[in-house]
């Protein structure tokens, strides 16, 4: 139960529906005073939307949290879809929580719980682990897939594809001579030891100078932004992601290509993936999320050099190279589409999940990297910040390391 502020009648009355409950609408001292000796009731204060949550970095319920990062992944190289979002929907409410769940008592109130998440963090509340997992974690199938699906450009249905053919080892697939492999395969095979290596908050940094460096010898009035894991504070990731765009309207186009032989020209491009723009304002609103935006966009590979990164590679003890391969993703939207394309590359992919479906359900709204659109007003709503869309969505502006879901 909540004691509200008159404001949430008057912005509900202007919204036509009752609002989402905000902070501001909440009146603390209020409260009726329990009688002497009683005990309040317990009240669920956690949103069953990680958009109307605060998750940092800092999770103190990870031991319960990475079991069931490993059950989800199972049921998503299974793809059954149900069981694998249930326990990423619980994985991401422990990881919100301030505090260590220690009894099962301490779950009672939190949403996205069912009885299956509920009965494994009993199991490792007891037992320290959960039989499970362990199962899983020695599943050959679970193994072959999770090795595979390691590759860069190799997905769960070619990896599940060999698994089939009886491979079972990146030594099989190579030696097999009626597998022919993409491009990006082949790449991907050959910088592994690089590629499947943490990148370093310090290489992120590193690279986004090179990036900077590349785009403002092309143009003097571009943006660029680093998005993904690092812009929500994380000091380490699997690879580095950036926005980078223009307010000359249909520059953006021509972006990515000049930044191309920017890097090409520096001898530092390894591998590059590039596609052009589908982005078609008449075509909106998307009424089915597509995983990725129309937006024109690379993935490339670059030659990191360790002089250029303060403190060195992040590179494994008997690596003595002067550099390493990363992973570096570009995606350049028009100006007028930069608040949402930021919003939906910042992540995480929970917390995008839950945002859409909050907009969709709670404000009959659709949001995605492109655009929101009020369903009841039939207008698109328009937005230069995140803080415009949180708005709109009548949510508390959430900060980007607050989005760790």
């Amino acid at each position: 139960m909540h004691v509200l502020d008159i404001s949430w009648f008057t912005d509900s009355m202007r919204e036509g529906r009752p609002v989402a409950v905000e902070t501001r609408h909440l009146i603390q001292d209020t409260l009726p005073t329990l009688p002497e000796g009683s005990t309040p009731t317990p009240v669920a204060t956690v949103s069953q939307y990680a958009c109307q949550r605060r998750t940092t970095t800092e999770n103190n319920n990870k031991i319960l949290t990475d079991a069931f990062e490993v059950l989800a992944e199972s049921y998503e190289f299974s793809e059954i879809e149900g069981p694998c979002l249930a326990f990423r929907r619980a994985a991401s409410v422990l990881k919100s929580l301030p505090c260590e769940v220690r009894c099962l008592e301490d779950t009672q109130d939190l949403p996205c719980l069912g009885e299956h998440t509920k009965a494994v963090i009993e199991e490792i509340l007891q037992y320290g682990r959960s039989f499970e997992v362990e199962k899983m974690l020695s599943d050959e199938r679970y193994q072959t897939l999770k090795l595979f699906t390691s590759v860069f450009g190799v997905g769960p249905k070619t990896a599940e594809r060999w698994y089939r053919r009886g491979l079972r080892s990146f030594s099989d697939i190579l030696s097999e001579p009626s597998i022919q492999l993409n491009q990006m395969q082949q790449t991907g095979f050959l910088h592994y030891e690089d590629i499947s290596r943490a990148v370093s908050k310090a290489e992120a940094r590193a690279l986004g100078n090179i990036i900077d460096e590349a785009v403002h010898t092309i143009t003097s009035d571009a943006i660029l932004a680093l998005t993904g894991g690092f812009r929500r504070g994380k000091e380490f990731g699997h690879d580095v992601d950036f926005i980078v765009t223009t307010p000359e309207l249909g520059r953006e186009k021509s972006l990515l290509p000049d930044i191309i032989d920017e890097l090409k020209e520096q001898g530092i491009l390894l591998y590059c993936d590039y596609q052009a723009s589908t982005f078609d304002i008449a075509k909106l609103p998307g009424y089915r999320f597509e995983a990725m935006d129309h937006f024109a966009k690379c993935f490339l590979i670059l030659r990191l050099e360790g002089s250029k990164v303060e403190g060195g590679l992040n590179s494994a003890e008997e690596d003595n190279r002067s550099w390493r391969a990363v992973r570096v993703d570009l995606v350049s939207p028009p100006m007028d589409r930069y608040a949402f394309a930021l919003l939906g590359w910042t992540g995480s992919r929970q917390f995008e999940r839950d945002l859409r479906r909050y907009a969709r359900l709670e404000r009959r709204m659709l949001l995605d990297n492109h655009t929101l659109y009020d369903k009841t007003k039939k207008e698109f709503l328009a937005a230069t910040t995140e803080r415009d869309i949180f708005a709109h969505l009548g949510l508390e502006y959430i900060e980007p390391w607050q989005r760790n879901a």
